[in-house]
């Protein structure tokens, strides 16, 4: 594994950079799909403003996120802190600075926000199943050392490869990919299929990534940490039990008139 892709001359293309671009590509995609599907009043060139804006909300509430919890470091070395490429991006910091953004976006162009964070969701997740393949190739997010067979040896110009030089780590980065996956898989193949109230896909897409979040967190060796307290742990368990408790209450899986969706294609006529 490597972090760079390729590099001609003065231009590097690196793999952490690329699945955010594939990311970007992908998911504005399956948002505008999702956007005709459920009627929502945005026009593409509508729908590429709004992932723009998000994104870039996102990136910057994912970075200042990490950095106010390593401040120690970026105050003894400054110019790292606009370095994304070296790594450090936390998800629950992109969520928040992503949220706020899509809210007033959404406000301004009066579109309803639970409606639009369903037809969301499954590319945020898929995003982050692209972003974790990038942090595996760039050697960061990764694990504590490990006797288990899928230990893997970073090279010693990674993160992880400098820390343990020569020592297996759990593959936490690639444990999330997968769960993001699977999670992506639930989201779009089964549950966007069926009726239910708006806000349920994005509940349940924070409370299932929170929730496998806090797992994979205990074989991380690079958490953010609060004293004694791995802060991504503590996050997950309080969306875990906001999330849950929303879902019951209002018993978000049962449909109403208002979550109706409209197929793409109907079964009746003709294609065209």
């Amino acid at each position: 594994m490597h972090p760079t892709l390729f590099k001609l001359g003065f231009i590097e293309i690196r793999f952490y950079g690329l699945m955010y671009v594939i990311a970007i590509i992908v998911g504005t995609a399956l948002i505008r799909r999702e956007v005709v599907r459920r009627s929502i009043n945005l026009t593409s060139e509508s729908v590429q403003n709004f992932v723009i804006w998000v994104v870039v909300g996102g990136v910057i509430g994912a970075r200042i996120y990490y950095v106010i919890f390593n401040i120690s470091f970026y105050m003894q070395n400054p110019t790292e802190i606009p370095a994304i490429w070296h790594g450090g991006l936390a998800i629950h910091g992109g969520l928040i600075g992503g949220v706020t953004i899509a809210f007033f976006y959404l406000k301004r162009h009066n579109i309803r926000y639970w409606q639009m964070a369903d037809a969301v969701a499954p590319a945020i997740i898929l995003g982050q199943t692209f972003g974790r393949f990038g942090n595996f190739m760039n050697g960061d997010a990764h694990g504590r050392p490990t006797d288990a067979a899928w230990g893997i040896i970073f090279p010693p110009t990674s993160i992880a490869g400098a820390e343990f030089p020569g020592i297996p780590l759990h593959p936490t980065m690639l444990y999330e990919m997968v769960l993001n996956f699977l999670i992506f898989s639930l989201l779009w193949f089964v549950l966007k299929e069926r009726k239910h109230k708006n806000g349920f896909i994005f509940a349940t897409y924070i409370l299932l990534y929170s929730a496998g979040r806090f797992v994979v967190e205990h074989f991380r060796a690079d958490s953010l940490m609060l004293g004694p307290l791995r802060i991504a742990q503590v996050v997950s368990i309080i969306i875990v039990l906001i999330a849950g408790s929303i879902i019951i209450g209002k018993k978000m899986w049962t449909a109403t008139e208002d979550s109706a969706i409209t197929p793409l294609l109907s079964n009746k006529g003709s294609r065209k």
